[in-house]
């Protein structure tokens, strides 16, 4: 008994396992999170410091082709939904969507540095707007294959855990995503701590071959074969309408996938200007600015034991989403006086406030979301769609508008439109931080209700799984 206390010390998710997923078996398959972690990396840190300060691109074509994956987003569901449905010979249901994921991720990211290199005017060539059409394409292929690959194994997971160890399964893989982003931070700032074209693509194309290696390993026999015959494979599948109207019965999806929505697009406007922000503004290094996405994940990790505290103390889901609101807006106030002091200190500070504060408000939110009732032919794999359809569409959204906003401010306060006080690069950085403290207090707005509503009934005051108890290893994502 001592040597099993000993374990679940040092191993605070060894209790996720179980006979059907066995703690080797669950530590291999989290390695596709590791792979979506560090293909996030790329895409919403290191790529788009390149492409502004190195290759001298608009911040907002960087926007717009860092936006480009959420074209992908709102299918998330739909993804899931088919994942959940999908009939083959040997029965497999989430692996050929997780294998396909895999491909187009590691065929946008092959085909990126040199999409990126021609975006940059580094090549001689005749055909107009060559490098933002294969720009386009790599982020699009990179995209889908994250949204794939993240959708289908999640709910792979989901299907092998057991109904006891499920919400540990799925704490598991969130930590291994955020441990994945900040691991391949410091691995590709170091590898670019000296920056050259040759090394982009070094780097990026290693990325895409280590990408592809850790979900093959990952999904090598995770799914049982399950042979299924011709009438079963050819009999009529449920809508997908009849499947989204099964998952919204809850009462509260909408409103809190608006919630998620408005929070989101609070916290991510930033993603795609924090980097550029430290190497224009406050004089950082490539490799420097690439440490902010390791502080991001610190922090993002604390606010999740933090939550999985807060919930073992059965606390108000809601409250605890208000809190990371609050907790988003000092950091962003911040970051904001980080340039008058010019501080990377206090930069880097407020880097890991974003982190803790939308990791505490994603924690919160999805703690509702995963315990909202889902009925009849609604299966794991669109609930899970759902969320990442909101979410991602948010952070889609949020980072072309903050890429475009920068922009056209900087254009007048350089011009001396905004009078000589402002007339420098970092007035647009400046504005899109204070409209993300405005969208955060308007989030504030939306939860109210949820939290009035979670007060007044005990059925949603606390969740199930909160009435229980709930530690580190309990809390899903």
């Amino acid at each position: 008994m001592s040597g099993v206390r000993i374990a679940k010390r040092f191993l605070p998710f060894s209790d996720a396992a179980s006979d059907a997923l066995p703690l080797p078996q669950l530590l291999r398959l989290a390695l596709f999170q590791v792979s979506v972690g560090m293909a996030g990396v790329l895409l919403l840190g290191t790529l788009n410091r390149v492409m502004i300060v190195e290759l001298s691109v608009a911040a907002t074509v960087v926007a717009v082709m860092i936006a480009l994956p959420v074209l992908i987003a709102p299918f998330r569901a739909l993804l899931g939904f088919r994942s959940d449905t999908h009939r083959s010979a040997i029965g497999w249901k989430r692996v050929p969507y997780l294998w396909f994921g895999s491909l187009w991720q590691m065929g946008g990211l092959a085909v990126m540095p040199m999409a990126l290199l021609v975006l940059g005017g580094d090549t001689v060539h005749d055909v107009p707007f060559a490098g933002e059409v294969l720009a386009a394409l790599a982020f699009l292929m990179t995209g889908l294959g994250m949204h794939m690959t993240q959708t289908a194994g999640l709910a792979l997971a989901s299907d092998r855990a057991t109904d006891e160890t499920r919400p540990r399964v799925v704490a598991l893989l969130y930590v291994m995503f955020l441990l994945g982003m900040g691991l391949s931070a410091l691995v590709v700032g170091w590898l670019l701590r000296d920056f050259t074209p040759l090394g982009l693509i070094r780097v990026v194309q290693g990325a895409a071959v280590v990408g592809v290696v850790l979900n093959v390993i990952a999904l090598w026999k995770q799914e049982r074969v399950r042979p299924m015959s011709a009438e079963e494979r050819a009999a009529p599948r449920p809508a997908f309408s009849e499947a989204w109207a099964d998952f919204a019965r809850g009462g509260t999806a909408g409103r809190l996938l608006a919630v998620v929505f408005l929070g989101t697009m609070a916290f991510n406007m930033q993603d795609v200007l924090l980097e550029p922000y430290g190497g224009e503004i406050l004089g950082l290094s490539v490799s420097a600015t690439t440490l902010l996405t390791a502080m991001w994940a610190a922090g993002a990790l604390a606010g999740f034991a933090f939550a999985a505290r807060m919930l073992k103390r059965q606390a108000n889901v809601y409250r605890m989403a208000a809190s990371g609101v609050l907790v988003g807006i000092a950091a962003f106030s911040t970051v904001i006086f980080a340039a008058p002091m010019a501080s990377p200190a206090l930069f880097f500070a407020g880097a890991g406030l974003i982190g803790l504060g939308g990791g505490y408000f994603a924690v919160s939110t999805l703690t509702a979301a995963m315990t909202m009732p889902a009925e009849g032919v609604a299966g794991r794999g669109l609930a899970l769609g759902a969320w990442g359809a909101a979410q991602a569409t948010a952070a889609g959204l949020s980072t072309a508008i903050g890429g475009g906003l920068r922009d056209w401010v900087n254009l007048h306060a350089t011009a001396g439109d905004l009078g000589t006080a402002l007339a420098t690069p970092a007035t647009g950085y400046s504005v899109v931080y204070h409209l993300e403290i405005g969208l955060l207090f308007v989030t504030l707005v939306a939860l109210g209700p949820l939290v009035g509503r979670a007060m007044r009934g005990p059925d949603t005051t606390s969740t199930t799984a909160d009435r229980q108890g709930m530690g580190l290893a309990d809390f899903p994502t």
